[in-house]
């Protein structure tokens, strides 16, 4: 889905001119997404995964809440204990508050950030328990293969923020509803939408 509206009077539009509006205008229509967001769960599922930018190796943490919706999404070049506190924190500040649980796998860097930054917090890290995070990194591989890879990774990491808002927007399991409750979800999701792209 394009995050602009082409003018009636363009005839003509080059691949340039299309990132040009998405790098004006994505950000932009991100945030006005984000601030109509009521919320998210309790419980972050937490997960990384490795990302080739321009042959150098980056790690993409991604957290979910327990209805599969994307928390924040961040791009960085390790996966020690100070990329997890700076992810942890990242998720507190757009959360606002500590999430009651945190589910990861078993690397020991989230260790490091719940202790130092949400010690409140249950953490588990049993086998397969975080399956709900490395499933939501599929909508990202898929792009990424039909971008053939990510370039530059200020760009990556604008592209993968705006990704997961409009993913949020529209994912709304619609295998767990009925028709009606889900097309008015869908109309909702339009309409949220429409409102942030005027």
């Amino acid at each position: 889905m394009a995050f602009f509206t082409i003018p009636k009077t363009a005839q003509t539009v080059s691949h340039e001119s299309i990132r040009l509006w998405c790098n004006k205008f994505g950000p932009m229509y991100t945030n006005r997404l984000k601030r109509k967001r009521q919320g998210y769960g309790d419980t972050f599922y937490i997960d990384e995964v490795f990302v080739k930018i321009n042959g150098e190796l980056h790690y993409l943490w991604r957290a979910v809440d327990q209805d599969g919706d994307v928390v924040d999404v961040l791009l960085q070049s390790r996966r020690d204990g100070r990329a997890a506190k700076r992810f942890f924190g990242r998720l507190k500040r757009s959360h606002g508050a500590e999430p009651r649980k945190i589910v990861s796998d078993k690397l020991r860097s989230y260790d490091v950030a719940h202790r130092d930054l949400i010690p409140e917090a249950i953490h588990e890290n049993t086998q397969y328990a975080n399956n709900k995070a490395e499933l939501s990194h599929q909508p990202t591989r898929v792009r990424e293969r039909q971008m053939r890879r990510f370039k530059p990774s200020r760009q990556a990491q604008r592209f993968l923020n705006a990704h997961a808002v409009v993913y949020t927007l529209f994912n709304l399991g619609r295998h767990l509803i009925g028709a009606e409750h889900y097309r008015n979800l869908r109309e909702s999701a339009f309409s949220d939408w429409r409102t942030a792209v005027v």
